[in-house]
């Protein structure tokens, strides 16, 4: 692993480094058959300042580590202004961790972002965010034994030594649950599901596919709402909530995406979405023609979901509409050839969302961790 030479962080502000930056991880990975490789150009519009709404209210520096000529470690610095308001925090996050199995290259990195954020005023380190919560985050730290799903984050099971050996510690852990086809749900749930269908003023909806822009901006304020009071949430813009309809476009299943609704207004939402880590894991990053074709031959044999989140209005909790909308997500997915479902993440604390799903049949399968500092 680490050789004894002398380490050098530099900003990464050239094309070239960019480049580095962006292909450092095949070189971490390549022996690792769960790994599944990004889109590399999913990660340049990520980067990228204009194309990112997250920009207009965050910023971030993108570092690279040295040993002499070789590239041993990478990582984000980002200060997002709207979470520290909303929070009344003053957090540097790192992210986009990636690095060799090496003490000093970790600590050369973080520190980098803790100098970087103290410059700015900030004094808790917290991460990994890739950028924010509402993208990837946390660390895997157990299950390494299955690939990851679509949008949630992998790394080697020593990151988590190194975060605990440069002085970090837990500050949440994030579960993910899942469900197998042949799970068996409570008989309890069976009649809190048929109770909510009977008295419950609701009728349920496929997303608009025509119409994604108005269906995202419903997802993105009953989100807002459901979501304020957990921890880390920050609420997305507008720009935010358009962003993300464009790219549910291209990549949504609309059996998957699901609606409450009372006398025309939303008031819940369920929101699967196809695991296309099964596909991407044999593209290597690139999509080609060929990529391309694969992709779209292969999509219908995918296999799993992510249940990526639920959100109800306040008044409509505690009256079985959670179970009403998970219903309706399950027969709709199985009916559509699925097998198997992620529900990801949830906070650990959250007991209500966990007892949940636990009396759906799901089990917890991994675990991921945020850390932090004081600097």
């Amino acid at each position: 692993e680490g050789g004894k030479g002398k380490l050098a962080i530099k900003k990464v502000e050239s094309r070239k480094e960019l480049k580095q930056f962006i292909s450092f991880p095949w070189k971490i990975y390549r022996d690792d058959p769960n790994w599944v490789p990004p889109l590399v150009i999913d990660i340049k519009e990520k980067l990228n300042r204009q194309k990112n709404p997250f920009f207009e209210h965050a910023e971030m520096e993108l570092f690279l580590v040295y040993r002499g000529e070789e590239i041993c470690g990478r990582i984000a610095a980002i200060l997002d202004r709207r979470h520290n308001e909303f929070h009344q925090e003053k957090v540097v996050f790192f992210g986009l961790y990636e690095s060799i199995n090496d003490e000093d290259v970790a600590r050369e990195l973080l520190t980098a972002v803790s100098d970087w954020g103290k410059a700015r005023g900030m004094d808790t380190l917290r991460g990994p965010m890739n950028l924010s919560m509402n993208d990837e985050c946390a660390f895997l730290l157990e299950g390494f034994d299955s690939p990851p799903v679509i949008m949630m984050p992998y790394n080697p099971p020593y990151y988590n030594e190194l975060m605990v050996k440069c002085g970090l510690v837990k500050a949440k852990d994030l579960y993910a649950f899942l469900m197998t086809r042949d799970h068996k749900e409570k008989e309890k749930v069976r009649l809190i599901v048929e109770r909510a269908r009977r008295e419950l003023p609701v009728t349920l909806r496929t997303v608009n596919m025509k119409d994604i822009v108005e269906e995202a901006r419903k997802i993105a304020f009953i989100y807002n709402e459901a979501w304020k009071r957990n921890w880390g949430f920050v609420p997305w813009t507008e720009n935010e909530m358009i962003h993300m309809a464009k790219k549910l476009k291209q990549f949504a299943d609309p059996d998957l995406v699901i609606f409450a609704e009372d006398k025309d207004r939303a008031v819940g939402f369920a929101f699967g979405l196809p695991n296309y880590n099964e596909i991407l894991k044999k593209l290597n990053g690139r999509l080609t023609p060929w990529g391309l074709l694969y992709f779209l031959l292969n999509r219908k044999k995918i296999k799993g979901i992510r249940a990526v989140v639920f959100g109800v209005l306040k008044e409509y909790r505690m009256t079985g509409l959670s179970y009403l909308l998970y219903d309706q997500l399950e027969k709709n997915a199985l009916r559509n050839g699925y097998e198997w479902c992620e529900t990801s993440w949830q906070l650990e604390d959250n007991d209500a969302v966990n007892h949940f799903t636990e009396s759906l049949g799901g089990r917890i399968y991994k675990k991921y961790r945020i850390y932090e500092k004081k600097i």
